[in-house]
């Protein structure tokens, strides 16, 4: 039942993405409060992710010149257009650029606006995301256990060093500079992302 959950919230908020938290967030906080398989949550939470984005690609074409200016949507078809190269540059692009903190709904956006076939991205996207969602949960996970022993007195050094790891972990994942990475091949991090 739970896991029709994860997979009905994912789809949604994949498909609505503008007002929605992460995926990963909601499945988060459902394995751990409900203490759910990880590997199911998994099972459950990319294909919904994968389809919501999916759909979210079939009516962007629709509703694009209504909400997004002509230059930008000139600039997010050219964009899109990149990746009507060979099939297995595509995918690793799609792959590296799912990977990143990048947000994929500028992805799909490019990729709806430019008619590219979903062959082309959604394959590569559910890899990606099963692999950034696997880290996210498992290090949710245990971040959340590790502080909750920590709340309740028990400071073990197996406690402390996972809540530290996980922290570096999510923190590089919120900083790294994925344009910089996806342009210019260059592993940086940018920590001025607020206002």
């Amino acid at each position: 039942m739970w896991y029709l959950v994860i997979f009905l919230s994912a789809l949604t908020v994949d498909f609505i993405p503008v007002i929605a938290p992460p995926a990963w967030t909601i499945m988060v906080l459902l394995l751990v409060k409900f203490h759910l398989n990880p590997l199911f949550v998994l099972l459950a939470g990319v294909p919904g992710s994968t389809l919501g984005r999916y759909l979210m690609g079939l009516c962007v074409p629709r509703f694009s010149n209504l909400f997004i200016k002509r230059s930008k949507h000139n600039e997010l078809e050219y964009v899109g257009k990149q990746l009507t190269s060979k099939l297995w540059r595509s995918w690793l692009f799609v792959f590296t650029y799912t990977v990143t903190p990048l947000s994929s709904t500028a992805l799909f956006t490019a990729a709806a606006i430019a008619k590219v076939k979903a062959i082309r991205v959604v394959p590569p996207f559910f890899c990606g995301k099963f692999v950034t969602d696997a880290i996210m949960l498992f290090v949710g996970r245990y971040t959340v256990q590790s502080f909750t022993s920590l709340l309740h007195g028990t400071f073990s050094w197996k406690g402390i060093s996972t809540l530290l790891f996980s922290l570096v972990v999510i923190g590089g994942l919120l900083f790294l500079d994925g344009r910089a990475l996806l342009q210019r091949k260059k592993f940086t991090f940018n920590f001025k992302i607020w206002k």
